[in-house]
């Protein structure tokens, strides 16, 4: 009988190790689906709902929140409205608790005291016709899955603008530098891609950072291409920016990428991964196991393993990496918008990877400007530099 007691222990001890290993797992899947299933149309993780207190003409009171002292001009969305806000009034009356900003229009539905809301970088709903009153055509682009729709605003130059939307918004997104760029005369393509509504659904349902999506983003480059475009400069914002930066050293037609405008890029999958996870109060010791999930549902390379770099623009945290294929080419010419209170993808590597090729990619910082929305912190500096940018390459 004395051997009884050991073994049995033993295997008590064996049976609740793989008990806490299997929810571990469960746990990390949970996590990683923080990053690998996030909705577009909806507010990211860490995104905080405000409460509407009051409105009045051009006036709109939200709850005291960092994000609602944010510079600039956002997109204010709820369940059944959208508003677009500008600057905080700070010489208007109001509670302790709350902020005045100038309520500049409401898009559709209504806001109403209590109403809980969030702010979005998307400033315009629709298309660019009923948003910004431009012709557009609706367009099918041939893609790997299936077909993608796009819209097409024509312009008077051979380079054309593909602009690519990342995690969170919708190709709505777009539409904030869709003027700018029609003003400007230039031919502008926004693609939907894999995951987004009416769009093909990726084969296992779950977002890839890029690593598959750019392929949607060649299938819009062949569009353009074929459709009259002699250049193109492609503009992401997030993981938009992630895929241009792959369309721009895999791509067939890479030649033809004459400049790239990267907003908010998401640099290392792993990082973002866990902020996104972080944001949803996933305790710091299961993060980790959110990433190797990720891994092992999508089979996406490691970060540290110097396969997500690429040869055109090499990844920052791997900016000394050469390989059989000899040093990475140099990037066409780049301008990335991105600064230091960015908690989704670390401004630091778009620091380290503007500093890889100095001579031809320049970093605009943007300050008190959340993932996504450098060009809402301030449009006037945003289109500024992008028309500086863009003026040696129509």
């Amino acid at each position: 009988m004395r051997s009884v007691k050991p073994t049995a222990a033993a295997v008590t001890t064996a049976l609740a190790a793989a008990a806490a290993a299997a929810a571990g797992i469960v746990a990390g899947r949970i996590a990683s689906d923080a990053g690998l299933k996030a909705p577009p149309g909806r507010p990211l993780p860490g995104e905080p709902r405000l409460t509407v207190h009051s409105t009045a003409a051009g006036r709109i009171a939200l709850t005291r929140d960092l994000p609602a002292l944010r510079p600039g001009t956002y997109g204010l969305e709820g369940d059944a409205a959208h508003a677009v806000i500008g600057p905080v009034l700070t010489t208007e009356p109001h509670s302790a608790d709350t902020v005045v900003r100038r309520l500049e229009r409401v898009t559709h539905g209504t806001l109403q005291p209590g109403d809980k809301v969030w702010l979005t970088p998307n400033t315009h709903v629709g298309d660019p016709r009923s948003a910004l009153g431009l012709d557009h055509a609706d367009v099918d682009i041939p893609g790997e899955l299936g077909p993608l729709p796009a819209w097409f605003v024509p312009g008077g130059r051979n380079t054309w603008v593909i602009a690519v939307h990342g995690l969170g918004p919708t190709r709505e997104h777009a539409l904030n530098v869709l003027e700018f760029l029609h003003h400007h005369r230039f031919p502008v393509l926004a693609p939907a891609y894999r995951g987004d509504d009416g769009a093909p659904r990726p084969p296992d349902g779950l977002h890839h950072f890029g690593e598959t999506e750019w392929h949607d983003l060649d299938a819009a480059m062949r569009y353009a291409v074929d459709h009259g475009a002699r250049q193109l400069v492609l503009h992401g914002w997030s993981t938009g920016a992630t895929m241009a930066l792959r369309a721009a050293a895999r791509s067939g037609l890479r030649h033809r990428v004459k400049g790239l405008v990267l907003d908010s890029p998401v640099l290392s999958w792993e990082r973002t991964l866990r902020a996104l996870a972080a944001a949803r109060h996933t305790p710091g010791v299961l993060l980790p196991l959110a990433v190797r999930a990720a891994q092992g549902r999508t089979g996406l390379p490691s970060d540290h393993a110097g396969l997500y770099a690429d040869r055109t623009v090499p990844h920052a945290e791997h900016q000394d990496r050469t390989d059989a294929m000899g040093p990475a080419e140099p990037p066409p010419p780049t301008l990335i918008f991105h600064g230091p209170d960015d908690t989704i993808a670390p401004w630091d590597l778009s620091r380290r990877l503007a500093a890889t090729h100095p001579d031809r990619i320049t970093l605009h910082t943007v300050h008190q400007a959340p993932h996504a929305a450098m060009w809402n912190a301030d449009p006037s500096a945003y289109e500024e530099a992008l028309r500086r940018f863009l003026t040696p390459l129509m």
